[in-house]
Protein backbone atom coordinates (compact mmCIF):
# COMPACT_ATOMS: atom_id res chain seq x y z
CA UNK A 1 0.00 0.00 0.00
CA UNK A 2 1.03 3.60 -0.80
CA UNK A 3 -0.24 6.75 0.96
CA UNK A 4 -0.43 10.69 -0.08
CA UNK A 5 -2.64 12.95 1.50
CA UNK A 6 -5.33 11.19 2.26
CA UNK A 7 -5.55 8.69 -0.52
CA UNK A 8 -4.52 5.02 -0.29
CA UNK A 9 -3.96 2.96 -3.21
CA UNK A 10 -4.11 -0.86 -2.46
CA UNK A 11 -2.84 -3.36 -4.97
CA UNK A 12 -5.04 -6.63 -5.35
CA UNK A 13 -4.87 -9.83 -6.86
CA UNK A 14 -7.95 -11.07 -8.60
CA UNK A 15 -9.77 -12.72 -5.94
CA UNK A 16 -9.34 -9.40 -3.79
CA UNK A 17 -10.42 -7.03 -6.80
CA UNK A 18 -13.51 -9.23 -7.72
CA UNK A 19 -14.78 -8.87 -3.46
CA UNK A 20 -14.18 -5.22 -4.11
CA UNK A 21 -16.36 -4.99 -7.21
CA UNK A 22 -18.73 -2.91 -5.92
CA UNK A 23 -15.94 -0.37 -5.61
CA UNK A 24 -14.81 -1.01 -8.99
CA UNK A 25 -18.54 -0.23 -10.50
CA UNK A 26 -19.09 2.63 -8.58
CA UNK A 27 -15.35 4.47 -10.17
CA UNK A 28 -15.90 2.89 -13.69
CA UNK A 29 -19.70 4.05 -14.05
CA UNK A 30 -19.24 7.89 -12.71
CA UNK A 31 -16.07 8.24 -14.86
CA UNK A 32 -17.32 6.48 -17.77
CA UNK A 33 -20.57 8.01 -17.66
CA UNK A 34 -19.02 11.89 -19.15
CA UNK A 35 -18.07 12.27 -23.10
CA UNK A 36 -16.90 11.06 -25.10
CA UNK A 37 -17.63 7.62 -23.08
CA UNK A 38 -21.07 7.98 -22.23
CA UNK A 39 -21.29 4.71 -20.90
CA UNK A 40 -24.58 3.82 -19.82
CA UNK A 41 -25.99 1.17 -17.29
CA UNK A 42 -26.14 -1.58 -20.10
CA UNK A 43 -22.58 -0.84 -20.59
CA UNK A 44 -21.73 -0.58 -17.08
CA UNK A 45 -23.43 -4.39 -17.04
CA UNK A 46 -21.45 -5.46 -19.59
CA UNK A 47 -18.16 -4.08 -18.51
CA UNK A 48 -18.50 -6.24 -15.26
CA UNK A 49 -19.21 -8.84 -16.67
CA UNK A 50 -15.97 -9.23 -18.40
CA UNK A 51 -14.33 -7.94 -15.40
CA UNK A 52 -15.83 -11.38 -13.72
CA UNK A 53 -14.25 -12.87 -16.10
CA UNK A 54 -10.95 -11.25 -16.03
CA UNK A 55 -10.49 -12.05 -12.26
CA UNK A 56 -10.23 -15.13 -12.76
CA UNK A 57 -7.18 -15.05 -14.86
CA UNK A 58 -3.72 -16.16 -13.09
CA UNK A 59 -2.16 -13.01 -13.26
CA UNK A 60 -4.55 -10.35 -13.12
CA UNK A 61 -3.48 -7.19 -11.24
CA UNK A 62 -5.67 -4.40 -10.05
CA UNK A 63 -5.11 -1.23 -8.22
CA UNK A 64 -7.82 0.35 -6.34
CA UNK A 65 -7.73 4.20 -4.99
CA UNK A 66 -9.78 4.77 -2.00
CA UNK A 67 -9.77 8.60 0.59
CA UNK A 68 -9.39 7.54 4.33
CA UNK A 69 -12.85 6.65 4.98
CA UNK A 70 -12.82 4.08 2.26
CA UNK A 71 -14.87 5.95 -0.56
CA UNK A 72 -13.16 4.27 -3.94
CA UNK A 73 -11.51 7.09 -6.18
CA UNK A 74 -9.95 5.49 -8.46
CA UNK A 75 -9.31 1.94 -10.26
CA UNK A 76 -7.18 0.36 -12.92
CA UNK A 77 -6.81 -3.42 -14.01
CA UNK A 78 -5.43 -5.33 -16.28
CA UNK A 79 -3.95 -9.09 -17.14
CA UNK A 80 -0.76 -10.04 -19.30
CA UNK A 81 -2.07 -11.21 -23.17
CA UNK A 82 -2.32 -14.74 -23.70
CA UNK A 83 -0.92 -16.07 -27.44
CA UNK A 84 -4.19 -16.06 -28.89
CA UNK A 85 -5.55 -12.46 -28.15
CA UNK A 86 -7.46 -11.11 -30.68
CA UNK A 87 -6.26 -7.28 -29.50
CA UNK A 88 -3.39 -6.99 -32.76
CA UNK A 89 -6.19 -8.48 -34.44
CA UNK A 90 -8.68 -5.45 -34.01
CA UNK A 91 -6.00 -2.98 -35.62
CA UNK A 92 -7.22 -1.37 -38.29
CA UNK A 93 -3.75 -1.26 -39.96
CA UNK A 94 -1.84 -4.10 -39.17
CA UNK A 95 1.35 -4.28 -37.13
CA UNK A 96 4.71 -6.71 -37.99
CA UNK A 97 4.47 -10.08 -36.68
CA UNK A 98 7.15 -9.25 -34.05
CA UNK A 99 4.89 -6.48 -32.94
CA UNK A 100 2.50 -8.67 -32.57
CA UNK A 101 3.98 -11.37 -30.81
CA UNK A 102 2.40 -12.77 -27.61
CA UNK A 103 3.32 -15.42 -24.90
CA UNK A 104 1.45 -14.98 -22.19
CA UNK A 105 4.11 -12.69 -20.17
CA UNK A 106 5.08 -10.34 -22.40
CA UNK A 107 2.62 -7.73 -22.69
CA UNK A 108 0.37 -6.70 -19.91
CA UNK A 109 -2.70 -5.22 -21.24
CA UNK A 110 -4.18 -2.45 -19.21
CA UNK A 111 -8.04 -3.15 -19.53
CA UNK A 112 -9.53 0.41 -17.43
CA UNK A 113 -7.76 3.10 -15.50
CA UNK A 114 -10.44 5.88 -14.04
CA UNK A 115 -10.39 8.52 -11.40
CA UNK A 116 -13.69 9.73 -10.23
CA UNK A 117 -14.68 13.66 -11.09
CA UNK A 118 -13.22 15.65 -7.76
CA UNK A 119 -9.89 13.51 -7.36
CA UNK A 120 -8.85 14.23 -10.64
CA UNK A 121 -5.56 16.28 -11.08
CA UNK A 122 -4.19 15.23 -8.04
CA UNK A 123 -1.84 12.43 -9.44
CA UNK A 124 -4.32 9.39 -8.68
CA UNK A 125 -4.05 8.19 -11.68
CA UNK A 126 -0.32 8.13 -11.89
CA UNK A 127 -0.35 6.13 -8.21
CA UNK A 128 -2.39 3.90 -9.78
CA UNK A 129 -0.74 2.97 -12.87
CA UNK A 130 2.45 2.68 -10.90
CA UNK A 131 0.84 0.47 -8.31
CA UNK A 132 -0.38 -1.57 -11.33
CA UNK A 133 2.54 -2.37 -12.65
CA UNK A 134 5.25 -2.44 -9.82
CA UNK A 135 6.73 -5.72 -9.86
CA UNK A 136 5.31 -6.39 -13.52
CA UNK A 137 7.28 -8.97 -15.35
CA UNK A 138 6.14 -7.93 -18.95
CA UNK A 139 8.06 -6.14 -21.24
CA UNK A 140 5.08 -3.60 -21.95
CA UNK A 141 1.87 -2.34 -21.76
CA UNK A 142 -0.55 -1.82 -24.06
CA UNK A 143 -4.01 -0.03 -24.07
CA UNK A 144 -6.83 1.51 -25.78
CA UNK A 145 -7.52 4.85 -25.23
CA UNK A 146 -10.51 7.26 -26.64
CA UNK A 147 -8.88 10.15 -28.69
CA UNK A 148 -11.84 12.72 -27.42
CA UNK A 149 -9.92 11.60 -23.93
CA UNK A 150 -7.64 14.54 -23.99
CA UNK A 151 -6.61 14.28 -20.34
CA UNK A 152 -5.83 10.09 -20.57
CA UNK A 153 -4.32 11.22 -23.86
CA UNK A 154 -1.81 13.70 -22.23
CA UNK A 155 -1.61 11.17 -19.30
CA UNK A 156 -0.18 8.43 -21.47
CA UNK A 157 2.30 10.16 -23.25
CA UNK A 158 3.74 11.72 -20.21
CA UNK A 159 4.25 8.12 -18.70
CA UNK A 160 6.30 7.49 -22.36
CA UNK A 161 3.47 6.07 -24.03
CA UNK A 162 3.65 6.09 -28.33
CA UNK A 163 0.37 5.28 -30.09
CA UNK A 164 0.98 1.98 -32.27
CA UNK A 165 -2.23 2.09 -34.28
CA UNK A 166 -6.09 2.43 -34.26
CA UNK A 167 -8.70 0.34 -33.42
CA UNK A 168 -12.42 -0.58 -32.61
CA UNK A 169 -12.18 -2.75 -29.38
CA UNK A 170 -15.62 -3.78 -30.11
CA UNK A 171 -17.87 -4.23 -32.02
CA UNK A 172 -20.17 -0.68 -33.13
CA UNK A 173 -17.17 1.24 -31.43
CA UNK A 174 -15.47 4.18 -32.12
CA UNK A 175 -11.86 4.15 -33.19
CA UNK A 176 -9.78 3.96 -30.25
CA UNK A 177 -5.76 5.10 -30.51
CA UNK A 178 -3.63 1.85 -29.05
CA UNK A 179 -0.56 2.51 -27.05
CA UNK A 180 2.41 0.87 -26.19
CA UNK A 181 4.95 1.40 -23.06
CA UNK A 182 7.77 -0.13 -23.34
CA UNK A 183 9.17 -0.98 -19.64
CA UNK A 184 12.41 -2.50 -20.32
Amino acid sequence: MTRQGTVTVESMDGPTAARAEGAFRLVYAEAFAEPPYDETETDVAGAFRRFRSQTRKRAFRAALARTGDGEPVGMAFGHPLGPTTGWWDQLTEPVCQDMRREDGRRTFGLMELAVRGPWRRQGVARRLHEALLVNAEAERVLLNVHPGSRAAQTAYRAWGYRKVGQARPWEGAELHDVMLLDLK
